[in-house]
């Protein structure tokens, strides 16, 4: 039987239990209700983050000394993992140099969003909710845009995207609409909806299983309590799960965008 099938019974059985679901996405107003500056739970963990991730780079800044610490070593850890296994491997030391802060920037910032999912209080990841991967995805696109036209002009630019070399010409009239397709629209959506569809599905199979084993052992009946143990078990090990997909999110993100600024800048795609 299926999580989400053991939670209808559940739901059904019991009468208490309530299975989690997309609307756990589209939470109440918390402050300034009604107002242009309405903030929601999602939002204000956004807003929390944001302020964590400056505070702990302006620390790591502030305190960097020659002999590094162990909060010294592991924020080097990360910017060296960012700089010489995405940015130089994938753009070469030049063009890796020039993109590093941006890919860094992109790679910290859905890393500690994602793992909002996983921490206690919050539950819930700031990537869940389609604007900020779309944000993020739609300043990867500009990126792209920007650094072809910069590279090649708009006319070279044009010519390298939607006419590959190589190709008999008659071939054009298929390739050139779909190479158009992929370049004003595929690519910003792919990277919204997998980051997107990953913390929603990452968030609701926590959810249920954590909903499910404080209803078994606290509200179910006899022999269902021992279900409960089960399905805190399985709870853990999605827990586990979501930390590493929140990392391997962060790091797909941030490799497709050195990936397409590589394509960008190079004479052919």
């Amino acid at each position: 039987m299926s999580l989400l099938a053991t939670a209808q019974v559940l739901s059904a059985e019991g009468g208490g239990f309530h299975a989690p679901s997309i609307d756990d996405f589209f939470p109440a107003s918390v402050l300034f209700d009604g107002s242009a500056f309405e903030l929601n739970r999602i939002m204000l963990i956004r807003l929390l983050v944001t302020v964590v991730l400056i505070a702990v780079f302006v620390t790591a800044a502030a305190r960097a000394r020659l002999v590094p610490g162990r909060f010294q070593n592991s924020i080097e850890m990360i910017l060296d993992f960012c700089r010489v296994s995405i940015a130089d491997e994938v753009l070469g030391e030049k063009n890796g140099k020039k993109y590093a802060p941006i890919i860094t920037t992109i790679f910290c910032a859905i890393l500690f969003f994602n793992l909002t999912g996983v921490v206690p209080g919050l539950n819930i990841a700031g990537t869940g909710v389609i604007g900020l991967p779309l944000v993020f995805a739609l300043w990867v696109w500009i990126m792209y845009l920007g650094a072809g036209v910069k590279q090649h002009g708009v006319a070279g630019y044009l010519k390298v995207s939607l006419f590959p070399p190589g190709v008999p010409w008659p071939l054009y009239v298929l390739l050139t609409p779909i190479e158009l397709l992929q370049n004003l629209i595929l690519k910003p959506a792919t990277l919204t909806i997998r980051l997107l569809a990953n913390m929603i599905a990452g968030h609701l199979l926590l959810a249920l299983c954590f909903a499910g084993t404080q209803y078994l052992l606290f509200s179910a009946s006899g022999g269902l309590k021992v279900f409960g143990l089960v399905t805190f078990t399985g709870g853990f090990a999605f827990f586990l799960l979501e930390i590493f997909v929140a990392a391997l999110q962060a790091y797909v993100f941030a490799i497709l965008t050195a990936t397409y600024l590589n394509m960008a800048v190079s004479d052919e795609h």
